[in-house]
């Protein structure tokens, strides 16, 4: 059975040892531990498949819980049917999380555009007059 060290899943996944070290706190992967005081951990490839599951699911945007959720069912023995269902329903309420999200992104990026237009007209105005309060300071100034 093939086994791996933290580097080598460091380095198969681009993330660092600290963030595997967290996913194993966090219960998502449960590496033997072997050598003087059991400081090396051994993964094995249902660490690594947990792993790789695991970034899949952050990079959708999913939370750890979420995630765990996810990765519990997928090893589960159980009918794939109800496991399918349950993935269902959790990317359509992530799906309804960030419509939402770009919803309130766009109201804002709105209001934005109205701010930077309305400055623009401030600013077009104020440009002519500019240089004639620049010639009447001159004037006062003697020159």
């Amino acid at each position: 059975m093939a086994t791996f060290t933290i580097t080598d899943l460091a380095r198969e996944f681009d993330v660092t040892p600290r963030a595997i070290r967290f996913y194993e706190d966090q219960g998502l992967l449960a590496p033997t531990r072997t050598g003087t005081g059991r400081r090396q951990r051994v993964y094995t490839q249902r660490d690594r498949t947990r792993l790789k599951l695991t970034l899949r699911g952050k990079r959708l945007g999913l939370s750890l819980s979420e995630v765990r959720d996810l990765v519990d069912m997928y090893e589960s023995p159980s009918d794939t049917a109800a496991q399918l269902e349950r993935f269902l329903q959790v990317l359509a309420g992530h799906r309804g999380t960030l419509e939402r999200q770009l919803e309130d992104l766009q109201v804002t990026l709105g209001e934005i555009a109205a701010h930077e237009a309305r400055c623009r007209t401030l600013l077009a105005r104020a440009a002519p007059a500019a240089p004639e309060a620049a010639r009447g300071r001159r004037r006062a100034a003697g020159g």
